[in-house]
């Protein structure tokens, strides 16, 4: 007897292609203190887009910087006037400086970019490639991180697995801000709201069809990284704590664990005391349950209050950021 072969099941459907002809990439730039490798930035941008030929614009973010980037974005805008500059009245963080380039952003393909090279503007051509093969979203994987630490990588690697373990979002190992996207994912990114910003989830989360695109990451072609292991750590927090509440649930089954495990020690000392007399507890065993309780208590306080803290800074409805001038843009 022939047994029945099981159907494949139904391919996805394949995006229609697109054209680069007659449209336009924006490139966003968030900028802090980054004076020294501005100059290299621009012409390496210049010479990739005259080799694609394809009609582009330059958003420059100047988060305030306390150093002369603004002198140089402005000295580049009055000779190129593709490359447009918001100056931010003071430094809200990276996050919240790319929220505001992709809003004054124009282009039908936006791609944010790291102005330090450490993101190669020589990708961009295998983003367009992927975007016009159908690809919604085009995002740079590392394939190499041998130029970070050991104690970065392994950080790194720990914090990918933490998140997407405790995260209903698929977060992609390896994989960065830079990306090309297609105008309509920019503009759903524009309806998220929330003050605290972590965009590698929020890329992750508008879904679309999204593919991956291998590099290798070269070292900073100038100046010094802003991020430090202190800011990396608030960085992960922020992330896992915008899409996951499994940190604070979890105190509820820690806490039903302690009460099962008191009541079984109650138990026990009930038993034996009827069996063998007056049980006079030990002291040190008392302190010791006493302050691991009271660690407990203290980290379920901690975890409710990083929730409690971004429920007040959202409550308050702030706007994200403020703009004190822009250059370039229409009235």
């Amino acid at each position: 007897m022939v047994e029945p072969v099981a159907s494949a099941p139904p391919s996805p459907p394949v995006a229609a292609p697109r054209s680069r002809v007659g449209k336009t990439l924006s490139i966003v730039a968030p900028c802090y203190n980054e004076q020294e490798v501005l100059d290299l930035f621009f012409d390496r941008i210049d010479a990739e887009m005259a080799r694609l030929g394809v009609a582009y614009e330059v958003v420059c973010v100047n988060d305030g910087s306390r150093d002369h980037t603004l002198a140089v974005l402005l000295r580049r805008h009055q000779r190129d006037p593709r490359i447009k500059v918001i100056n931010l009245a003071r430094n809200f963080g990276k996050e919240t400086a790319l929220s505001a380039g992709l809003d004054a952003a124009t282009g039908d393909m936006i791609v944010p970019i790291d102005c330090d090279l450490q993101d190669p503007p020589e990708l961009i051509g295998q983003f367009l490639e992927a975007w016009e093969a159908g690809a919604d979203v085009a995002y740079g994987v590392r394939v190499d991180r041998t130029s970070d630490g050991f104690l970065k990588r392994a950080t790194a690697q720990g914090f990918y697995r933490a998140f997407n373990k405790l995260s209903d979002v698929d977060l992609p190992y390896n994989a960065g801000d830079y990306r090309l996207m297609d105008r309509r994912v920019v503009e759903v990114l524009k309806q998220l709201p929330e003050r605290n910003r972590f965009m590698k989830g929020l890329f992750a989360w508008v879904g679309f069809n999204q593919v991956a695109v291998p590099y290798v990451r070269p070292e900073r072609a100038a100046g010094t990284t802003s991020f430090r292991y202190w800011k990396l750590w608030n960085f992960a927090l922020d992330g896992i704590t915008s899409f996951s509440s499994v940190p604070i649930r979890i105190w509820s089954y820690v806490g039903l664990i302690a009460g099962v495990l008191a009541c079984g020690v109650a138990g026990m000392i009930v038993v034996r005391t009827l069996l063998f007399g007056r049980d006079v507890p030990g002291y040190p065993s008392l302190m010791v349950v006493i302050l691991m309780s009271f660690g407990l208590q203290m980290l379920a306080i901690g975890s409710l209050g990083e929730y409690v803290a971004r429920i007040y800074q959202e409550v308050k409805n702030r706007p994200l950021y403020v703009v004190m001038d822009r250059y370039g843009f229409d009235a």
